[in-house]
């Protein structure tokens, strides 16, 4: 029996920077040190951080913080949140991924090198997801937010079209927004297009569907509350109908196994390699007769 880890599977760049950062502060401090929502959407992960120190508090309790320090994880935030943190004295450690930082930047000089607001700014993400929050606030609110490509028969046509993507969503989708609007804009609207779609996670969907294809048995170790992650084990469901998303080593089913020869242990860009091996040792136990 073949038991494989995916090596092009775990942490992001982002995400290893954001978890760097927060091991680094926590190691040589005794203060407290909140983190603005999840560092990374896997409980498994959170739960480790949390036993070295890190809070994790939402929104509503960062009102309320006077004089402490806060990470910002990977995904970013808004400008409100900045100025939050300076009115209270909030001593604020950046980790926001930095492809992030940069669409954020280009967006918000989008949005001022147009004082009318003439344009549509349309954004290609979830609506809700951290990363989104952060990329409207960068036009007050304003920036249009389409989640799939249908919903792009809801842009006004006869308008100027500024179009950017959340850095994790598929590429072949942000394809298909562009071909469609290429094809309904009105010749006297202008339309600009940007693919601010990160590579290191959009080349995870061909190496995946490899992956996936090459086993009997996948297991796609994920957080429910993962994004990349459902678009990812979607993949892999495709392309082997044998696979199982689980968040932890325990929820393995021992009748998975059987009938097989190849087993390929694979995730998202927020499963930590520690949490792949441990199911990989839980597939071993399993695999040999060991409750």
């Amino acid at each position: 029996m073949k038991v494989e880890i995916d090596n092009g599977s775990g942490f992001c760049f982002g995400v290893t920077r954001a978890i760097g950062k927060a091991e680094e502060v926590l190691e040589g401090s005794t203060q407290p040190l909140y983190c603005l929502g999840d560092i990374v959407h896997n409980s498994m992960e959170c739960d480790r951080l949390s036993r070295l120190g890190l809070i994790t508090i939402g929104h509503d309790e960062y009102k309320r913080l006077q004089g402490a320090t806060v990470l910002l994880r990977a995904h970013g935030e808004p400008p409100q949140t900045y100025a939050l943190a300076r009115a209270n004295r909030i001593d604020i450690i950046d980790a926001t991924c930095p492809v992030v930082l940069h669409l954020q930047e280009r967006i918000k000089g989008e949005y001022d090198s147009d004082p009318e607001h003439r344009k549509q700014i349309v954004i290609f993400g979830k609506p809700g997801h951290a990363e989104v929050l952060g990329l409207v606030g960068q036009t007050e609110g304003k920036a249009i937010v389409i989640e799939r490509p249908e919903d792009v028969q809801s842009l006004d046509f006869s308008r100027d079209i500024c179009l950017y993507s959340q850095t994790t969503k598929p590429l072949d989708e942000f394809r298909r927004i562009v071909e469609y609007i290429k094809a309904h804009i009105s010749p006297t609207a202008t339309f600009k297009y940007y693919d601010t779609i990160c590579r290191q996670v959009a080349n995870r969907m061909p190496h995946i569907r490899d992956f996936a294809s090459r086993h009997d048995v996948v297991l796609f170790v994920c957080g429910r509350k993962s994004s990349n992650g459902r678009v990812l084990f979607s993949e892999c469901k495709r392309v082997n109908p044998q696979s199982y998303m689980i968040d932890a080593a325990s929820e393995i089913l021992p009748r998975w196994l059987t009938n097989c020869d190849s087993i390929g242990i694979c995730g998202a860009t927020s499963t930590p390699k520690w949490l792949m091996e441990e199911c990989k040792i839980r597939v071993e136990q399993l695999l040999g007769g060991h409750e």
